[in-house]
């Protein structure tokens, strides 16, 4: 076995966007992973690590050189005679003496075993490093040192590569590499001597603290102290937190505060100017009202004469004066008065205006509004004026806050409370940890938006295709599959195009699985029995689940998917079953199993208590063995034969209402393929 030494690589950058790194650092993982499995390279854990200015690769140990090989060159057959073997010993500069014979399946061949000496990881390093670097995907890179130097997110300033104790020689974007780090911007040293016991001390005294886990726990714990006795409490924002991880490389929280007259503004309108724009953590007073105050991280170790929260409030304050004169200019004229206005923003090229969007709003939300049993007025009114607020100054400056603000100018003009919520909730949910709409208004108004876009979008082939989606159809199917699923809205894909079904389904089938963690052959079992709608189709998942646990469930699901192999191998249509025909006591009994449960299973499926019916239909898991046990079912005697391919017919389609058992993975579903007809 080689030596094996420390090994670190710190990639040294301008100011990485915070949201790119989590995703590089993986992708850079998986780059030296393919490398040291492709250079047969041993080495402990890898262990990355990442601030806005650097990239960093460590383990405690990996070895010095590759292991030597050995190596057999195959080369002409025996057959080919003694010149052959001369040619291909010349060829190789070895003596036709030092040649073996290699016996294949084509026969025996001429060959030369040799040893390959392993190359010096640090050789290895230098030449792959640089490629490696480069293939880093970036949403956004660009060439910073010329046509000719390689691509990256952010020019490169430093490179510190260190095997051991020596440098790991090579260039990349201009850069040299070496054994010096650089330290915070502000409060750090540009050149950092180190060695790999010290280097996270070196770095912290040097205004860095390059561990992503101690930066958060820096900021939680500041906040907690600043927050100590003042009675405020913080409102918990993870998305914001995991940000100002990635933005800072020391961060430090401070308290800040702003005029409560800025109260008497709606708190998203507040609370949307801090988080986004500021990125500032919004406090709440102990009655959870909002708090005039806030909390900021900035990028240094302390403010001891105020001037970074004096700076901060300043800016605050500024916004919040903006965000005062959009909502009171954007009140003179009534949210119902903008929908004319419409007409001059573009929905997209093809297919109009968002008052055409409107348009077609209202007509889905009548439809959807008579099929759930919503009020039609409200959902149409609300359709009506769900896209009035793109019109307003409020939504130009802060476009987070769409749909927000329609619905709180609608409050705040008079229109009835149930429209005024339709309208602030029908973008939810834009993600899987959005909540739905609240209201059945909502829902409704949620579903004509987003199977409206769909629409639209696929009746111009504007289709999702790969990673391209610059609609966010995904996104707006993803949301009509979870209102319709957690708003348990009984509402099927009826009168959508084939395209669009299919791509509706592919959704339902990554929300269940991937949301909802029901397994992949379960999904594929219910979808197969053809639900009503995604509420039926929720239960009858649930059902399975549950049913699933117990012992006669995973056997019998094994035998019906030994009957549709059987029956598809047979491929003769089932008739109806001649108890006449029936012979052996094992058949009989099976059929009598089959006729005296499935009217009960039947009544379950119809009153939709799944659970019920899957154990009635688990109950038939004896009489399947026996059957299958003693009974051969391709008998000689064509009319024998063709009813007991019949009877199993029968049960494929009896008791396949709640979910195809032949869709699920058992142990027993790897039967050999002739397993049917020896039965």
């Amino acid at each position: 076995m080689s030596e094996r030494l420390p090994f670190l690589f710190e990639l040294g950058v301008e100011e990485i966007p915070h949201w790119m790194i989590t995703p590089a650092l993986a992708e850079l993982e998986k780059l030296f992973a393919a490398f040291l499995e492709e250079n047969r390279l041993a080495c402990a854990p890898l262990r990355f690590d990442a601030t806005p200015r650097r990239l960093v690769l460590r383990t405690e140990a990996i070895e010095t050189r590759q292991q030597d090989r050995e190596e057999v060159v195959m080369g002409p057959p025996k057959s080919a005679g003694p010149g052959a073997a001369m040619g291909f010993a010349k060829k190789n500069g070895v003596a036709v003496e030092d040649l073996v014979t290699e016996t294949t399946a084509k026969g025996e061949y001429f060959a030369l075993r040799r040893t390959v000496t392993g190359k010096e990881t640090r050789e290895l390093l230098a030449s792959a490093l640089p490629a490696l670097i480069a293939r880093i995907p970036w949403p956004k890179a660009m060439y910073w040192t010329g046509k000719d130097g390689v691509r990256f997110i952010r020019p490169i300033r430093w490179v510190a590569c260190l095997l051991g104790d020596q440098i790991v020689d090579f260039e990349v974007g201009g850069v040299r590499s070496g054994s010096l780090s650089c330290g915070h911007r502000r409060m750090g040293s540009c050149e950092i001597a180190f060695d790999h016991s010290n280097y996270e001390e070196r770095l912290k005294k040097n205004g860095v603290i390059l561990s992503a886990e101690e930066r958060r726990k820096r900021i939680e714990s500041g906040i907690k102290k600043l927050l100590k006795a003042t009675g405020f409490t913080l409102v918990a924002d993870a998305a914001l937190l995991d940000d100002l991880v990635y933005l800072t490389e020391f961060p430090t929280p401070i308290l800040g505060s702003f005029d409560a007259k800025f109260l008497d503004l709606p708190r998203e309108v507040l609370t949307t100017v801090m988080r986004h724009h500021q990125r500032y953590f919004t406090l709440s007073q102990e009655d959870g009202s909002m708090a005039p105050a806030f909390v900021a991280v900035m990028n240094i170790k302390a403010d001891r004469q105020g001037y970074v929260r004096k700076g901060n409030e300043r800016v605050l304050e500024a916004r919040f004066n903006d965000a005062r004169f959009f909502w009171e200019f954007d009140q003179q004229k009534p949210i119902a008065a903008r929908v004319d206005d419409l007409k001059s923003v573009t929905f997209q090229a093809k297919l109009g205006s968002y008052y055409d969007k409107a348009e077609r709003m209202k007509a889905l939300a009548a439809e959807l509004a008579n099929a759930l049993g919503a009020d039609e007025a409200t959902c149409v009114r609300a359709a009506e004026l769900s896209k009035c607020d793109l019109t307003t100054e409020m939504v130009k400056e802060l476009t987070e806050l769409q749909g927000v603000m329609g619905g709180l100018y609608a409050r705040s003009q008079g229109e009835p409370e149930e429209v005024a919520q339709a309208i602030y909730s029908h973008y939810l949910p834009q993600s899987m940890e959005d909540p739905i709409p609240a209201t059945l208004s909502g829902k409704v108004v949620s579903l004509a938006d987003k199977l409206d876009t769909l629409k639209a979008c696929f009746s111009v082939g504007m289709i999702p295709s790969g990673s391209k989606d610059p609609f966010a159809l995904r996104r707006a199917a993803q949301g009509v599959v979870k209102v319709l699923v957690e708003g348990r809205l009984a509402l099927g894909f009826d009168g959508l195009s084939k395209e669009l079904s299919d791509f509706l389904w592919e959704r339902v089938r990554y929300y269940f699985r991937d949301i909802r963690n029901f397994r992949y052959d379960e999904i594929n079992a219910v979808l197969a029995a053809s639900p009503a709608n995604l509420v039926d189709c929720e239960d009858r998942l649930f059902a399975l689940r549950m049913v699933r646990q117990t012992e006669n469930f995973e056997p019998l699901a094994a035998s019906f998917k030994r009957i549709r192999n059987i029956l598809r191998q047979a491929g003769e249509p089932a008739g109806a079953v001649d108890v006449n025909l029936l012979e052996h006591a094992a058949e009989k009994a099976l059929h009598a199993e089959v006729e005296q449960l499935q009217p009960q299973v039947e009544a379950c499926v119809a009153s939709r208590d799944y659970i019920r019916a899957l154990q009635l239909i688990a109950t038939l898991r004896p009489a399947a063995d026996k059957f299958f046990d003693d009974v051969l079912v391709n008998a000689p005697e064509p009319g024998v034969r063709a009813n007991r391919l019949s009877l199993l017919g029968l049960i494929l389609n009896a008791f396949s209402s709640v979910a195809d058992f032949s869709e699920i993975v058992t142990e027993s579903t790897t039967e050999s393929s002739n397993s049917s007809s020896n039965h």
